[in-house]
């Protein structure tokens, strides 16, 4: 497999897997929380720079920190 878009990560059980599709790594996480009661995480690959940068432009979900509009 080439880079992966996301990794997902469960701190208490050590489960890592890696994915090429977001959505498949969210269904992922969601599928062990609701197994194991566990919180896992995921860790994001790299973007193509356009995309990182409108990405930093809006801030997190959407919102822009810097508090331009």
């Amino acid at each position: 497999m080439s880079t992966p878009r996301a990794t997902v990560s469960c701190p208490t059980c050590g489960l890592e897997e890696h994915f090429s599709k977001l959505a498949d790594a969210r269904l992922r996480i969601e599928e062990h929380r609701a197994e194991t009661g566990h919180d896992p995480t995921w860790e994001l690959g790299r973007f193509a720079p356009g995309v990182e940068k409108m990405g930093d432009e809006a801030g997190v979900c959407g919102v822009n920190l810097d508090g331009d509009r």
